[in-house]
């Protein structure tokens, strides 16, 4: 009886794609005691064919790789699964990488050399962050939002005109569903980068604009709604309601 209650609560399952061998090793063996069960590719090729064999809840990849650079299997990833999260490793501390890292959607960047205990406290943030938005989902179960033409399907994170539909990423999901809980009022900036990405530094700020601009985008063909930017406060979805 007890040995069937202590597995009733299912593990955490991280890909985890370094081409540096030691390195893998090293951070393998810590996730692993850390009570995470850890599946580790040599590279950007080895590591997509097995994300598209098993199922995982968090990937963590190096950027520089043979085959098969971290950006660019994460691009891969996101077409399988929008909403998984995603954790670069560099050896590169130029801005311009770590702006590229979070263009792409990742929801953290370690610059080597990093502690095991910093990533494990990365990993802890992103999952606590994803379970909230999670059990908000499950609560308001069927949620949707009419913004002007479009309605916005919350549990299933898409956004809807009429036979068009866009799929959302979980954050594009979730920062869409902010914006419509402000509607017609001002989002704080520091509040929704909090909420959705832990921090409120200057690189998940930018972060934060490459989603505003995405979901600007989605949006830009009712003439009725637009997402504002409110210079150094925040953003407000406006939607002007029909008469």
């Amino acid at each position: 009886m007890d040995s069937i209650e202590k597995n009733t609560v299912p593990k955490i399952n991280l890909l985890l794609v370094e081409d540096d061998a030691n390195l893998s090793m090293v951070l393998r063996d810590f996730l692993e005691m850390s009570g995470y069960n850890c599946v580790v590719a040599a590279d950007g090729k080895e590591g997509l064919k097995l994300f598209l064999k098993n199922p995982f809840d968090m990937c963590i990849l190096d950027i520089m790789m043979p085959k098969m650079d971290g950006f660019t299997l994460a691009g891969e990833i996101r077409k399988k699964n929008p909403g998984i999260p995603i954790i670069f490793l560099t050896a590169k501390s130029l801005k311009e990488d770590r702006l590229k890292g979070f263009q792409q959607g990742c929801d953290d960047y370690i610059t080597k050399p990093f502690s095991t205990e910093e990533l494990s406290m990365r990993i802890k943030a992103i999952l606590r962050r994803c379970m909230r938005l999670e059990n908000a989902d499950n609560k308001e179960n069927g949620l949707r939002f009419i913004i002007g033409k479009y309605t916005f399907d919350v549990d299933n994170m898409q956004l809807s005109d009429n036979d068009k539909k866009q799929s959302l990423t979980r954050k594009e999901a979730a920062l869409l569903k902010l914006l419509c809980e402000y509607k017609n009022r001002l989002l704080p900036r520091d509040m929704a980068l909090n909420l959705l990405w832990g921090d409120a530094d200057y690189f998940a700020g930018r972060s934060m604009d490459v989603f505003i601009a995405r979901l600007r985008k989605y949006l830009k063909d009712d003439p009725h709604v637009a997402i504002i930017n409110v210079h150094g406060t925040g953003f407000r979805l406006e939607v002007e309601e029909s008469a």
